[in-house]
């Protein structure tokens, strides 16, 4: 392993497990994981990073071995937690990375908290849940689920967001993490982002913002990339062909690089 997991009381009350490495003089980025994943997310990226990248994987609250508070599982609620762990570790301002679920945070963080975001990275990203025809069709699915949650569930979960292979290895940790999530969890999730629904508050975000997509993409389509450029003012697109809903599982070494460009050019 490339470095110690850690833990964190955050005032929020949540104890967060996280992954830490880096120099300290480098820019800080804040990585945040998909639904029900954890920091292993982002493990296929860290090893292509240099240490001028000051990198934070987070297990959020409810995943991984974070704490899993009964509630409090919307956008507001997590973003609140980035802000204090960057708090609790005396991180100023940061750029702030999310895939997925994590990038529907990440925009309300950087929403929130515009001060204290440097730069926005967005993998796999929409402007909304809200009408999204995969995340509407979890509903039955997910609220149907009882402890212990079913493998075979998770599994092809993870699976049909995929478009190239990755590592069976990998593949695996990403189903035994999603596999610690209790029921309530995924039901809570789901329901406290069915609504969400950034698209009227995008042009408000001040930060600079690179938008990565892999145009197989299951989840998320053109149509809402071109729609998070549009609205963002600083924002641009990069396309990844041929790769799907998670570009920097399926392509880490490519992903990395792309930004470690944007890093350094905001930070």
């Amino acid at each position: 392993m490339f470095a110690d997991v850690k833990y964190v009381e955050l005032a929020t009350g949540v104890r967060v497990q996280y992954v830490e490495q880096g120099s300290y003089l480098g820019v800080p980025v804040v990585m945040l994981h998909g639904y029900s994943d954890s920091w292993h997310s982002f493990e296929p990226i860290l090893p292509f990073l240099p240490s001028s990248i000051h990198a934070f994987a987070i297990s959020q609250r409810g995943h991984g071995n974070t704490a899993r508070p009964t509630a409090g599982y919307r956008p507001s609620d997590f973003a609140e937690d980035v802000a204090e762990f960057m708090d609790a570790l005396e991180i100023d301002s940061a750029v702030v990375v999310g895939h997925s679920l994590g990038s529907l945070i990440a925009q309300r963080f950087a929403l929130d908290y515009p001060e204290r975001t440097i730069g926005l990275v967005l993998i796999g990203s929409g402007p909304a849940m809200r009408g999204n025809p995969v995340w509407s069709g979890l509903r039955g699915p997910v609220l149907q689920l009882t402890d212990p949650v079913d493998p075979r569930f998770v599994r092809e979960f993870q699976e049909s967001t995929l478009a190239q292979p990755i590592s069976r290895s990998f593949l695996d940790t990403v189903v035994q993490e999603s596999r610690k999530l209790p029921a309530r969890v995924w039901r809570s999730i789901w329901h406290d982002f069915a609504d969400v629904d950034h698209s009227d508050e995008l042009a408000q975000v001040k930060a600079p913002t690179l938008v990565t997509w892999g145009d197989q993409d299951s989840v998320f389509g053109r149509n809402e990339q071109d729609a998070i450029v549009a609205a963002v003012p600083d924002a641009r697109l990069l396309v990844y062909a041929g790769a799907g809903h998670g570009a920097h599982w399926e392509e880490p070494e490519r992903f990395a690089s792309d930004l470690v460009a944007f890093v350094r050019r905001v930070g």
